[in-house]
């Protein structure tokens, strides 16, 4: 069942605070929802970090946020490739020494539809390895600051989660066999959007209830995602999507990641994002989340997997 709390709009940057004395960090911000995400949040004086892998796309995007904001927004960015550990973890350390506090991570940043197998240079299929892995990473080594900061960690997940096989392949995690691009894309939100609840689930049994995490998606949303990444057929098929009613803006996009990152009375079980038909576009508020995605042995054993894989044990303490 669809609740949505914020009439028959839903929720919409109205309906937000002003943000100043508050501090945001955003993975993905050079175009599309990122981009829209930081825009919005500077508008309403937050400070902005922006974690990004291109440095030249994140010196023109300053450069675009000033112009259309003004020069005194605050706003910086640090050099990441969620791809490389390495580089996960050196941009933690500089979040750690810039930044005092945290309100809230924004997850964003993803790579979707890759046509054929890519293994990152840590040794897991591309797009698990950068949509889960190296997210996994962040929120680990910048976890204790957001806890101290009493803030929130902002999971954005995907549809897609409800593609493909709808559980983990554990025996064959990064798809040596039967690789296809959407099968492995749909696993790797799957395994963002479950770590989220696993989180919380920890975080109860530790009696921790200052950190807030939140699992939202986009919808059907105008950005570059497909064409940064995905195949010529599927590039041409999200083209004349876009020329389609069943898409929506990047900003509307941003909307539900925005809701999380900010909104005060806001359940952290439920799944945020578009409403309306099949979830792609409409008023933003919780929908339904497939049970498959909350399956309690899976995500355990990924989240175990997850602290193996990356050598990096989550501290509570």
């Amino acid at each position: 069942m669809n609740t949505n709390n914020y009439g028959k709009d839903g929720w919409t940057p109205e309906l937000m605070n002003s943000q100043s004395g508050k501090t945001f960090v955003i993975t993905g911000t050079t175009s599309g929802t990122g981009f829209e995400a930081a825009r919005i949040l500077l508008s309403k004086g937050a400070k902005v970090v922006m974690l990004n892998r291109n440095v030249k796309k994140s010196e023109e995007t300053i450069k675009t946020l000033q112009q259309q904001l003004g020069n005194k927004i605050d706003v910086s960015y640090i050099q990441m490739d969620l791809a490389e550990q390495a580089s996960v973890k050196n941009a933690a350390e500089e979040v750690l020494k810039c930044i005092t506090h945290i309100d809230a991570l924004i997850c964003n940043a993803a790579i979707a539809q890759v046509p054929t197998q890519n293994i990152t240079r840590d040794g897991w299929e591309s797009q698990i390895g950068v949509n889960h892995f190296g997210h996994f990473t962040l929120q680990a080594l910048l976890y204790p600051i957001i806890e101290k900061s009493k803030g929130r960690i902002v999971t954005v997940g995907s549809m897609g989660y409800n593609m493909g096989i709808k559980t983990i392949k554990f025996d064959d995690l990064n798809w040596d066999k039967d690789y296809t691009g959407n099968n492995a894309y749909s696993q790797s939100k799957l395994a963002q959007i479950m770590s989220v609840y696993e989180l919380q689930n920890r975080l109860e049994k530790v009696g921790k209830s200052d950190v807030k995490i939140y699992a939202c998606h986009p919808g059907s949303s105008r950005t570059s995602l497909i064409d940064t990444s995905g195949s010529l057929m599927m590039r041409l098929m999200f083209g004349l999507m876009k020329l389609s009613p069943f898409t929506q803006s990047a900003e509307k996009g941003a909307y539900p990641q925005l809701m999380c990152a900010t909104e005060e009375k806001l359940d952290q079980k439920g799944f945020y994002g578009p409403t309306g038909r099949s979830y792609w576009t409409g008023p933003v508020g919780a929908h339904h989340l497939e049970l498959h995605a909350k399956d309690k042995t899976v995500s355990k054993r990924l989240w175990d997997l997850s602290e193996k894989e990356t050598g990096l044990k989550w501290n509570f303490n």
